[in-house]
């Protein structure tokens, strides 16, 4: 057997997909399984339109969303309303 023609990732799709399910009900039944809150969600969904913005920008070239990113990751959460010069939190 080739050493690329083993493991999980030389499977096709949707045995890999069977065999991710049956891990997942498995950890469910046990109680070991992860389940998020929905600020742990919020965190990852923040990271990972980060990180999608940084690939856009990189495959495009363009320094404006590059610039927004990171504006955004140096970011406190505050923002600026865009009718005054006043910061809202």
């Amino acid at each position: 057997m080739a050493k690329e023609d083993r493991g999980f990732a030389s499977m096709d799709r949707a045995k890999q997909r069977e065999i991710a399910s049956k891990g997942g009900k498995a950890a469910h039944q046990k109680g070991t399984a992860h389940e998020w809150t929905s600020e742990e969600a919020r965190e990852a969904g923040r990271k990972g339109g980060m990180a999608s913005h940084r690939r856009r920008s990189e495959l495009t070239g363009s320094q404006e969303i590059s610039e927004n990113t990171q504006n955004l990751e140096g970011s406190d959460m505050s923002r600026r309303d865009d009718n005054s010069d006043e910061q809202i939190r």
